[in-house]
């Protein structure tokens, strides 16, 4: 059997300088139950993290409040010293009172903080990029934006972007920083950000879709996603995994696991070329 290559997923670069492979990881499930505290299994955690450039995985996707920062912690735990050609984008923006509960906390300072925190945590002398997590609707967005530019300026991250933001959001940053990825929710079946992959790909800024696995009712016997999982032989994950990839050439899908028989099953997505017809089959299908 062919090894399971990320490299096969295409490339993109962030920025229009740094590449990477589109399909990525995302690093938020190695961490505990809730998004909290040291994974259940913390060696299986970090042999999936050391798996990743062997798969060709060399764009990972973290955040400070994954732990908090227990995500960040295991990365450098896994693969530092780095190699030359893995990125690792970073996220600040929310703070963590518990288990499964997230506060936007955008103060520009707590912000700038948090960017030197992650720069120190990850081990690297600037982050490759740092990603507001969210825009915090109590603070002016542009005094957020002001200190990204700031990070930006001294050195502290090399591109910036923006998470679950809307076309209006992406166009005001624009014009205090380079907005270089966006990073909102989408899959099969949840498309509400549309207008936002649009405007992405029109602009050459990565689109970063979390929760890209999704299938929902398409998976169910009978059904049309269930039939190609027996033409390719595949699972319903890697069929809705290959969809989002070939949705746009800007997608950088970052499915994530804190285990390595999941990892390697979502890299081999890679691998699977929908037809043009299965895949505008599949898209009516989640629409209906």
């Amino acid at each position: 059997m062919t090894q399971p290559n990320a490299a096969r997923s295409g490339t993109f670069a962030i920025g229009g300088d740094l590449s990477v492979n589109r399909l990525g990881f995302g690093a938020m499930r190695v961490t505990g139950r809730g998004v909290w505290g040291p994974p259940a299994d913390e060696s299986e955690a970090l042999r999936t993290l050391a798996r990743l450039p062997e798969l060709s995985v060399n764009f990972i996707d973290t955040a400070d409040s994954y732990g908090p920062e227990t995500s960040e912690n295991l990365i450098r735990k896994a693969l530092h010293p780095y190699s030359n050609d893995l990125v690792i984008a970073t996220k600040g923006g929310l703070t963590r009172p518990g288990p499964d509960q997230w506060v936007s906390n955008g103060n520009p300072d707590y912000l700038i903080r948090q960017a030197h925190r992650s720069r120190e945590l990850l081990g690297v002398e600037r982050i490759d990029l740092w990603q507001l997590h969210r825009i915090d609707s109590r603070v002016p967005r542009d005094e957020q934006f002001a200190a990204i530019r700031q990070l930006l300026d001294e050195g502290v991250i090399r591109h910036a972007g923006l998470s679950e933001v809307s076309v209006a959001e992406i166009e005001a940053a624009s014009k205090v920083f380079p907005v270089a990825t966006v990073q909102n929710r989408y899959n099969l079946i949840d498309r509400a950000s549309e207008a936002v992959l649009d405007y992405c790909e029109a602009h050459s800024i990565g689109f970063i879709p979390w929760y890209p696995l999704a299938a929902g009712d398409l998976a169910r016997p009978g059904g049309l996603l269930d039939r190609l999982v027996t033409k390719y032989e595949a699972s319903p994950s890697q069929i809705a995994l290959a969809w989002v990839l070939k949705r746009s050439p800007v997608m950088l899908p970052i499915p994530g696991t804190g285990k390595v028989r999941h990892l390697e099953d979502n890299v081999a997505a890679a691998d699977i070329d929908l037809s043009d017809e299965v895949f505008a089959a599949l898209d009516v299908a989640a629409r209906t």
